[in-house]
Formats: C-alpha cells, sequence, structure tokens
C-alpha cells in the first residue's frame, strides 16, 4: 500500500509487520520517532504478543535484547550516535553470543563537539564488532532491508544493524510501499532459536573462553559473516518475487559499464549524485556509481566485479578515521590491492554538512582532471583551518578548538575564560 510517511514512521510499521516478540527502547534523536511509534503500536494491540520494555539506558536497550533473544524472542532495538558509544560492551556481546537481535542505527555524528546532525561515526565505530551491517539510501529501502535483515539474523544466528541516515531518512516524508501482514508472513518465517536458554535443557551462553579456543571461535563469526555474502543477494531476490520490487543485494551499479570514473559511497547521498552524474554523462563525461549496501561483511568480489575496468575510483564517505584517513575508502582500496586503480577518498559531510549539486560537481570534475588529493576533505574552509593553527602557535593558551571555530564562522560568540 502506498503511503506518504516520515522514514522513522515507516521502518516503525515494517518492524511491526515482522511480528518482533520484545521490543526494547531509549529514546534518542534521531531514532526516537522509531521506538515511540512501536510503543504505541504494541499498547494499542497493533502488534501482538509483544512486550516493549522501555529502559534507563542504551546498554540497558541491547542488554535487554541480548536476554529475550537468547531465551528465544524475536527482538528488536534501536539506537544512534552517543546510544551507540553506550552500549558497546553489549554490541560485541550480542554478536559473540551469535544472537539474532536486529537494530536500526539513525546515523548520527559523534561528540565531542556535540553534534546532533548525520554522518557514519556511530556505525563505524562499531564497524569491527561482529554485526552484519546494512546502509540504505532512501526510505523505501529502509522498509524492505529491515523485513530482511530479520531474516538473514535468525538464518546466519548473527545480529544486524540497518543504517539509515539520521534526519535526512529517519525525518523525511516521502512515498512508500508498505508491505502486507501476508507478503511479510510469507517471506519472513517465525522465528526458531538456534540456541535458547531453558530450565529444562541448562546450558551456558557468554562462557569464559581461554587462548585454546578463542581464535576458533572468532573465525567461526567471520566465516558467518562471509555466509552472509551469498544470503543477502539471495533473501533480495527472494523479496523480489514477493514484493516486486529491487531492495537490496550487497551494491548497487548506475551506469558502471564502460566508466572510466566511478564514484563508490553508501547511504542517501546517491540521490543527489545520481542528478549530477546524469547531467555529466549527457555532456560526455564517461563517469558512473555504485553505493556500496552490505559493509559488514564487505563485498569486496562484488566490487572487483564491477570496477576492475575503471581507470579512477573516488570513494564519497561520510566518516573519518582520524590520523589515517577515510574509512570506507581503506575497505575498497584492500579489496582491489591486485588491481592498478588509483582510489581517492573523499571525506564529505561530517556532522550534517550540506552535500549540494554545485559542489558535487566541483568535486568531480576536479577528480576527472587529476586534482584530487589522496585523502580529499571535500568543501572544508582552510582558511578557518589555518586560522586556528596559526592561533594556536601565537597563544600557550589559545582556547578550546570548537569555540574558536564557531567564533570564526560568526555562529556564537567565542567563551574564552582569563
Amino acid at each position: 500500500m502506498l503511503k506518504q510517511i516520515e522514514g522513522s514512521h515507516a521502518v516503525a510499521e515494517a518492524v511491526g509487520l515482522c511480528r518482533p516478540q520484545v521490543i526494547s527502547a531509549y529514546p534518542i534523536t534521531p531514532q526516537t520517532h522509531i521506538v515511540e511509534d512501536l510503543g504505541t503500536m504494541v499498547k494499542a494491540g497493533k502488534i501482538e504478543n509483544c512486550e516493549f520494555l522501555l529502559v534507563e539506558s542504551e546498554f540497558g536497550a541491547l542488554s535487554a535484547c541480548i536476554g529475550s533473544s537468547a531465551a528465544g524472542a524475536r527482538s528488536y532495538t534501536a539506537t544512534a550516535s552517543q546510544g551507540m558509544l553506550f552500549m558497546m560492551e553489549a554490541v560485541y556481546n550480542a554478536s559473540g553470543m551469535s544472537l539474532p537481535i536486529v537494530m536500526t542505527v539513525g546515523n548520527r555524528a559523534i561528540g565531542a563537539p556535540i553534534n546532533i546532525w548525520n554522518d557514519w561515526g556511530d556505525s563505524m565505530s562499531a564497524r569491527d564488532a561482529g554485526w552484519i551491517q546494512l546502509f540504505v539510501e532512501d526510505n523505501q529501502q529502509a522498509v524492505d532491508v529491515h523485513i530482511q535483515a530479520f531474516k538473514l539474523a535468525e538464518e546466519l544466528c548473527l545480529p544486524v544493524m540497518v543504517c539509515m541516515d539520521g534526519f535526512i531518512l529517519t525525518h523525511s516524508y516521502s512515498q512508500v510501499d508498505m508491505p502486507e501482514q501476508g507478503q511479510v508472513d510469507q517471506f519472513l518465517p517465525p522465528f526458531e532459536p538456534r540456541q535458547v536458554l531453558d530450565p529444562a535443557a541448562p546450558l551456558s551462553m557468554g562462557a569464559m573462553v581461554g587462548p585454546e579456543a578463542f581464535t576458533e571461535v572468532r573465525f567461526l563469526a567471520h566465516h558467518k559473516q562471509r555466509e552472509a555474502l551469498d544470503l543477502i543477494p539471495r533473501h533480495a531476490a527472494e523479496f523480489q518475487s514477493i514484493m516486486g520490487r529491487d531492495s537490496g543485494g550487497l551494491i548497487k551499479e548506475f551506469d558502471c559499464a564502460g566508466a572510466e570514473t566511478v564514484i563508490v559511497t553508501m547511504g542517501s547521498v546517491i540521490g543527489t549524485m545520481k542528478e549530477v552524474l546524469a547531467g555529466m554523462r549527457e555532456e560526455g563525461h564517461s563517469i558512473g556509481a555504485l553505493t556500496i549496501r552490505s559493509f559488514r561483511p564487505f563485498p569486496s568480489e562484488a566490487l572487483i566485479e564491477a570496477l576492475k575496468d575503471a581507470k579512477r575510483i573516488i570513494v564519497f564517505e561520510k566518516c573519518l578515521a582520524v590520523g589515517m584517513g577515510g574509512i570506507v575508502s581503506m575497505n575498497v582500496r584492500m579489496a582491489l590491492q591486485d588491481f592498478p586503480l588509483h582510489v581517492h577518498s573523499v571525506i564529505g559531510g561530517l556532522g550534517g554538512r550540506p552535500i549540494t549539486r554545485k559542489n558535487l560537481r566541483r568535486l568531480f570534475e576536479k577528480g576527472l582532471n587529476d586534482q584530487l588529493q589522496e585523502t580529499h576533505f571535500h568543501d572544508i574552509d582552510m582558511e578557518i583551518v589555518n586560522r586556528e593553527l596559526e592561533r594556536e602557535k601565537e597563544q600557550r593558551q589559545s582556547g578550546s578548538i570548537a569555540e574558536n571555530i564557531l567564533h570564526d564562522v560568526g555562529v556564537v560568540a567565542a567563551a574564552k575564560t582569563i
């Protein structure tokens, strides 16, 4: 059924259609509308046989899901930003215990300085925690991939994050084709846990493992992630046969075939990029784009097949490994290490900085003319950066960098204590 609906509300409806048995919630912007809606739906009886737990912290939210999943319940939660950091111990525990929890991450920057807007810093902080990470580009895909996430998690007995750009998707209204309950039931069978706490058959979960077995346990976690590389496209094809639309897979190509330059990215920014690239192709430029939908496991073979004939790769990412550079581009370079391809890393959109058609066009033109640095900071004001560097050289007590920058850009008056 077609609906004009906010992204968060659409995700809540999709999760409800998956018949969760436990929803554990602690609100943090920008995922709050999702769990608010789910709480309302549970209270109204629209989600049957489901317990909604309002806990006291993000750590509590995921910890409750660990307990409910271990007891055999289909379990769901959501978080963002600092909430991800607060629950990080539980994030590792959930994957280490092989529990099929599904969690929405409303991607938001991590402070300090505090910032509530979108980038991928929160998901990237957990990129090696053993969770499957699926990034979505629009709200239709957010709906569809959440449904697929439950099936993937439960078939592999691994937790899955569905990562959607905060505000850009969570708070935007768009037309979404919501599946019917019968369609979801056809795709997603009732939950049958591989492991379950049962007083009649006592067992240990989360046991102490020493050096004699820890490597084997971690290898099996890696092996199960690699199995997802086959399951994700298989589930996407099955979903398409029922729903009639492509909404998943490992990667998605946009005019990559034969293109000399390919832009690689994730998430919602591809929508703006497609408009810019279409115009550039009409002008005769050989340029295409590719989005990575599965960041963990990383689809190296699919990327090789899609990019092996390109001459230039530009990775646009909303994340930064401080002191190193782009995170996504590091993974792309590793995948393509046997091919003589030049991979540029472009860091952009940090903390919600606007990504416009105009500045993307300038960026792509620089790339086509080989004018990009290996790590390029998109739309950065180096005059402000250099001013702060000079200030630190001249003044021992130069003050807070964040406050100084805000003063320089004219947003607030700097507060300096003498």
